[in-house]
Order: structure tokens, then C-alpha cells, then sequence
């Protein structure tokens, strides 16, 4: 069984092979398809934000457990030049690349839990947890 994994985000392909494992990881936590999908699309928009203002990081993903309840934890980390305002960058209509502004309000919704530690010029760690229902 596997109960961690991680890819470090380079180029495009790495988006594709994180979406890949944390789809086979979830399977085997006990997500169902549809949860896939969605764990899916959270690595996506985490890897893709690496890629556009940081260039590279990692996005890694693992099991776990609180109190009986099983979930996945998925950390994307890059060194890149920082979040300045976290709160403001939540917002529907923020937007730093001229692009819609939904990638992290997006992972927030379809997540259960979202931390973001950022510090500007030294990069930013994105934390969302997501519980079998």
C-alpha cells in the first residue's frame, strides 16, 4: 500500500504524474472516483501555481488519520517569490497573473482544511486536508 508520495513540479509533466499518484494514493485510502477527480484538480491548480510564479517546487501527498478518520494531506512548497497577502489572494477576484483568480479559493472549497504559510522572497507552503466522508 502506499501512503505517501510526492513530485517535484518542473514542467507540465510533472503535473500529470502528481494528478496520476495522488489518484492511485486516494484509491487506496478509500476515495471514491468523483474524489479522485477532485484530488486531482487540487493538485493541479497547487502545481500549476508553482510552475507559473515560482517555477518549480514540490507537491507531496500521504495518508492520514485523527481519531479513526482517515484522509490525505497534499503540501505544495516552492521557494518562489511569495505570497503578499494570503487573505486578499482568497479573494473571487484576485489575480496576479491577469488570470481568473480561482486557484487557491478553488482548493479551498473543495478541501476540508487549507493552511498557507507564505513569506515573501522566500517562497510559499500550501496545506489542504480533504477526510473520507
Amino acid at each position: 500500500m502506499i501512503l505517501e508520495d510526492h513530485v517535484d513540479i518542473v514542467n507540465e509533466d510533472d503535473v500529470i504524474a502528481g494528478r496520476r499518484k495522488v489518484r492511485m494514493l486516494a484509491a487506496e485510502i478509500g476515495f471514491s472516483p468523483a474524489e479522485w477527480a477532485m484530488l486531482a484538480a487540487v493538485i493541479t491548480e497547487l502545481s500549476r501555481n508553482i510552475l507559473d510564479y515560482a517555477g518549480r517546487g514540490e507537491v507531496l501527498f500521504h495518508a492520514i488519520e485523527d481519531g479513526g478518520r482517515r484522509g490525505i494531506a497534499v503540501i505544495a512548497r516552492d521557494h518562489g517569490p511569495g505570497i503578499p497577502n494570503i487573505k486578499e489572494a482568497l479573494q473571487a477576484s484576485y489575480s496576479v497573473a491577469g488570470g481568473l483568480g480561482v486557484g487557491l479559493r478553488g482548493v479551498k472549497g473543495l478541501m476540508d482544511s487549507l493552511e498557507i504559510i507564505s513569506v515573501p522572497g522566500k517562497g510559499t507552503t500550501v496545506t489542504a486536508r480533504k477526510w473520507l466522508s
